[in-house]
């Protein structure tokens, strides 16, 4: 069966435009899910990658996004463009679920301040929601998105400002809820910095096996100073970047515990245009070790066909124990690069991409009636029946049927 789509390399650029519906284009869509534990309704944003329409057994990873409302058009199109635009594989396809905020001081606070050093006793009125909010999000939300999508048991959390705090707080407090987190340019300095205190602490004291934190910081200093002088400071005009070094500090002073961790500062970006680099940054970091590191081999007429499939092999073998459960690869990339060599008239590699397709994805039909074509092609009838009725017994398809009353006739 031809394939849905061909590489960027092999055919051109691939638009992976999002769904267009009465000339409006949709880049998700929307869910209220009642709260029982918050005691109101939430309207939660979701985005499934569109390859889940044409695989809808595949399973995706999911981002929990903060702060929903502000930033899920920008993180959508980001996870979109890296990975189902021009070939690209940078970080897998992930459902991304934003969570708009209808009190944003009660719920990203996770104490209750009775003072604030950027603003008076009204703002802090009403804080501290933020292990209710936790709540929710473990017990209540992450249960219905589990119960209605395609996700896999890998989950990420990116928050900015105060939702960077509730990430260091879910780290911290939760760390079992979430496999990777983003905290960017996180409010640390909230509460006299309690958390921040406490994260030393813990962070010191608790081993974090298999976890991942990125950690953004912009440029919120006065004119004049930079992080050595910043960090002598004592006024209330640096005591959020300052917390947020503090916290840097913790963090690489404590290698041993296990997470695996990464920062950068943003020297040219405020605290309002850090998220979009941060996430950008955060995502690949939190991947680093996702992208294939065998794209020159694909295209190198001295890679063998074994060589091939040993390196996609070791290579998901590596992505499924970091990410924790069995990553394989693309089964329409499979497709596509077998059909490619068999344009080219390489059978040794077209049969081995077929094959390792059958392998990883036995119960497609779509896999058996491609290497029935290649069959077809180098004039093995045989095998050609075989695999198209092989194919016919997963998915009863007009065309199989009548490429398998070809190779029949063809048989004496």
């Amino acid at each position: 069966m031809k394939p849905l789509f061909l590489l960027a390399l092999i055919a051109g650029t691939v638009l992976s435009a999002a769904a267009q519906s009465n000339g409006t284009i949709v880049i998700g869509k929307t869910d209220t899910l009642h709260s029982t534990i918050l005691g109101e309704d939430r309207k939660i944003l979701i985005h499934v990658p569109n390859a889940s329409k044409q695989f809808p057994k595949q399973r995706y990873p999911v981002v929990y996004l903060l702060d929903g409302d502000g930033h899920f058009p920008s993180v959508m199109g980001m996870i979109q463009q890296l990975t189902e635009v021009n070939g690209n594989d940078v970080f897998p396809k992930m459902i991304l679920v934003g969570i708009p905020n209808t009190n944003r001081q009660r719920d990203l606070t996770p104490t209750h301040a009775s003072t604030s050093p950027y603003g008076d006793s009204n703002s802090v009125r009403g804080t501290g929601g933020g292990e209710n909010f936790t709540a929710f999000i473990e017990k209540e939300l992450i249960p219905h998105i589990d119960s209605l999508y395609p996700t896999a048991p890998y989950r990420i959390l990116i928050g900015h400002s105060l939702g960077g705090l509730m990430v260091i707080n879910t780290l911290v407090n939760h760390p079992k809820v979430f496999n990777a987190y983003l905290a960017i340019d996180p409010s640390m300095w909230w509460d006299d910095r309690k958390l921040l205190h406490q994260s030393e602490a813990v962070l010191a004291q608790q081993k974090f096996p298999g976890k991942t934190l990125f950690l953004a910081i912009a440029n919120t200093m006065p004119v004049g100073m930079d992080t050595a002088k910043v960090r002598k400071d004592t006024s209330s005009n640096t005591l959020h970047i300052r917390s947020i070094l503090r916290l840097k500090d913790v963090l690489k002073k404590n290698k041993a515990n296990g997470l695996r961790f990464d920062y950068r500062y943003y020297a040219h970006d405020t605290h309002g245009s850090v998220p979009l680099i941060a996430e950008y940054d955060g995502l690949r970091f939190l991947f680093d070790y996702f992208a294939p590191p065998f794209d020159q081999m694909l295209f190198d007429d001295k890679s063998t066909a074994n060589a091939l499939i040993i390196a996609i092999k070791a290579h998901y073998a590596l992505v499924s124990e970091r990410m924790g459960y069995p990553v394989l690869p693309d089964e329409n990339w499979l497709n596509s690069m077998g059909y490619m060599y068999m344009q080219r008239g390489n059978w040794d590699k077209s049969a081995a991409f077929f094959k390792l397709n059958t392998e990883y994805y036995p119960k497609s039909g779509n896999t058996f009636d491609s290497l029935g074509d290649l069959y077809s092609k180098t004039g093995d009838h045989q095998k050609a029946i075989d695999a198209y009725t092989k194919a016919l017994t997963l998915n009863d398809n007009p065309e199989t049927k009548k490429k398998l009353e070809e190779q029949k006739a063809k048989i004496p």
